[in-house]
């Protein structure tokens, strides 16, 4: 089978090959997948590169141990492990593998059944494999974490952004009243996707505003904890997804409340997520699909492109050749 390797941290365009490896096979509590379709996450580009450092305690301190990387798929089952209970060949399902081994950019790959969930039905592959890192990030962020209740105001900071446009959607689900933080030429979409008010960073600093918030849910973390705290009501939240150090080492600042968020895999909120997209409330927004064979130039696109919602990786492409 095709898929991308590395075997030494660094720059994708250097490290990153493109070559034939082998198709795996399903241990007795695992399912084969035929993967039609991946996407990138910030924690896939920080494991091409080992930075920051951190990420090594989990990849490998000196060189990579997973030798193909990408956590979100979605694919078809073609086969399965003799104790394997959940599914059966042809079923349509995605998954992050983060938590078992990654393996998302290649032709197929063989994970244990409890990292799987059926796919929403009315998803194409490529929109399905958008979808489950980023949407619970910002699932867990706003429910979990952020304990949202209907009727709040939540400010989602990096609304047009992979987690951001799940969030704004997610938050509209739960009854919030959403404003959505992003650049100029993001507004309409940002709009589009469910927010009540939409601010444009280049021109407003929404924390000089007069608006105060119940919830903020930070995917950028570009300030200090004093400028969220002024936005916040006296018993507003704020929850960092990105990493925030001051969030890191304090539960509270000026009496409001203060987290930063651990993203944790696992399929009830998949298949919660699911639901929330079969009935017409979440609608993953992707940005740019490229061929497996590309994805060098997926993570350039990445880091210098500031994209609007998630970039696909497609297998498809690459039979057709």
């Amino acid at each position: 089978m095709k898929a991308i390797v590395y075997e030494k941290y660094g720059p994708p365009e250097d490290v990153l090959e493109y070559k034939e490896v082998e198709k795996p096979t399903p241990k007795d509590n695992e399912v084969l997948v035929k993967i039609h379709a991946a996407s990138i996450n910030w924690a896939d580009n920080a494991a091409v590169r080992g930075k920051p450092f951190l990420v090594r305690a989990t990849h490998g301190l000196l060189k990579p141990k997973n030798r193909i990387l990408g956590t979100d798929i979605a694919g078809q089952v073609e086969a399965i492990g003799g104790d394997v209970r959940q599914f059966q060949p042809g079923d349509e399902v995605y998954g992050d593998l983060g938590e078992s081994g990654f393996g998302a950019f290649a032709e197929y790959v063989s994970v244990p059944e409890d990292v799987l969930a059926l796919k929403p039905v009315n998803l194409t592959y490529e929109e399905a494999a958008a979808v489950p890192q980023y949407a619970l990030v910002a699932l867990q962020g706003l429910r979990d974490e952020g304990q949202i209740q209907p009727g709040e105001r939540v400010l989602i900071n990096g609304a047009s952004g992979g987690v951001g446009t799940f969030a704004v959607q997610v938050a509209k689900s739960f009854g919030a009243e959403v404003t959505g933080v992003c650049s100029t030429r993001n507004l309409d979409l940002v709009r589009s996707i469910g927010a009540d008010h939409v601010i444009d960073y280049t021109r407003e600093d929404f924390t000089r505003g007069e608006g105060r918030y119940d919830l903020i849910l930070d995917i950028v973390a570009n300030r200090p904890l004093s400028d969220y705290a002024r936005s916040l009501t006296p018993e507003g939240r704020y929850v960092a997804v990105a990493f925030n150090a001051s969030a890191m080492f304090r539960r509270s600042y000026g009496g409001k409340k203060v987290i930063q968020l651990s993203h944790k895999p696992n399929v009830t909120d998949l298949i919660y997520m699911k639901e929330l997209i079969e009935a017409g409330k979440v609608t993953p927004v992707i940005d740019r699909r490229y061929k497996l064979s590309e994805v060098a130039e997926a993570f350039r696109y990445f880091e210098e492109g500031n994209p609007s919602g998630k970039l696909v990786i497609t297998m498809e492409a690459e039979e057709n050749e």
